[in-house]
């Protein structure tokens, strides 16, 4: 299923691999996309960073390339930064 590229996102549901979900709100004026991942264990979280405090929200585990794709697909992002 092809979501939508949206500039801003309110929180609402939205289907996702094993079910709804919400959607967390994404602003790029105030946030920018970033996936953190683990030294320890590898773990990557794909989510937003606030620019002022840098706040991090969760909004998805990555653990493969199509997961990382609907992640960018989902919010309009063109770009990841990856924080360790």
């Amino acid at each position: 299923m092809k979501m939508k590229k949206h500039k801003f996102s309110g929180s609402k549901k939205t289907p996702r691999r094993g079910g709804m979900f919400d959607v967390p709100a994404f602003n790029p004026e105030t946030q920018y996309a970033v996936i953190r991942s683990s030294i320890c264990t590898g773990e990557k979280v794909a989510g937003f960073k606030d620019k002022k405090d840098g706040h991090f929200t969760e909004v998805m585990l990555i653990r493969t390339p199509e997961d990382k794709r609907e992640f960018m697909e989902t919010y309009g992002v063109d770009s990841l930064k990856i924080e360790y």
